[in-house]
């Protein structure tokens, strides 16, 4: 049976993950809640949860020793697949612009800033449920979603990469920004697919599938 680490370093969303991985694994897969860096660096996939702000949560991940080496080693080391979930998605860039100028794990060059709208109508968090954009049919993890399908988000800040490429699906709220990004063994998704019922149970299942 194969492992999937879930990263724990304190993360606010971790247990709904948790609970969201164990239902879409079926039995199929064992999914281990953990900040041990051997688990992590021997895992077949890891997940990377986050709620909050971008330095908070890379702070509080960093502050967990030997986790980033470890995650490093499975994901660019061993090729282990990886999900990033919210702020785990956005700890990907190469900084964030939030409460000053904090560096990310920059395994995908980009920058994290704050939604913009010149429409006062449009409320900045971005909460509640919304539809993809332009949504890649690749990697296969991302196949099975459509344009204009909805899934959850809850949100101030969202990561652009400098290379459009690196962007599997887009959507609007005041502006037009990524909803998921993959480089590679690595993709992460802005909305939340724990709180995405039928749709985020779909690309969680896939994920524990992918075989890039």
């Amino acid at each position: 049976m194969q492992s999937v680490a879930l990263i724990n370093y304190g993360s606010g969303n971790l247990r709904s993950a948790e609970k969201a991985l164990i239902r879409a694994a079926d039995g199929k897969s064992e999914i281990v809640v953990t900040d041990d860096p051997d688990v992590i660096a021997n895992a077949d996939r890891i997940v990377l949860p986050g709620v909050g702000a971008f330095a908070a949560c890379m702070a509080a991940f960093e502050a967990r020793p030997g986790v980033s080496e470890a995650m490093t080693e499975a994901v660019h080391g061993k090729g282990a697949p990886f999900l990033g979930i919210c702020v785990g998605m956005q700890l990907l860039a190469s900084r964030g612009l939030e409460f000053g100028e904090t560096p990310g794990l920059d395994w995908i060059a980009g920058d994290v800033r704050r939604l913009e709208s010149a429409d006062p109508a449009i409320k900045v968090p971005h909460m509640g449920w919304n539809g993809l954009t332009g949504v890649a049919d690749q990697p296969p993890i991302f196949a099975g979603l459509k344009d204009g399908q909805t899934v959850y988000f809850t949100h101030s800040f969202a990561f652009f990469p400098k290379d459009e490429r690196d962007v599997a699906a887009y959507v609007e709220h005041g502006e037009r920004f990524p909803a998921a990004v993959a480089r590679g063994n690595v993709a992460g998704v802005q909305f939340h697919p724990e709180k995405s019922q039928a749709s985020g149970l779909s690309l969680l299942a896939r994920f524990l599938e992918w075989r890039p």
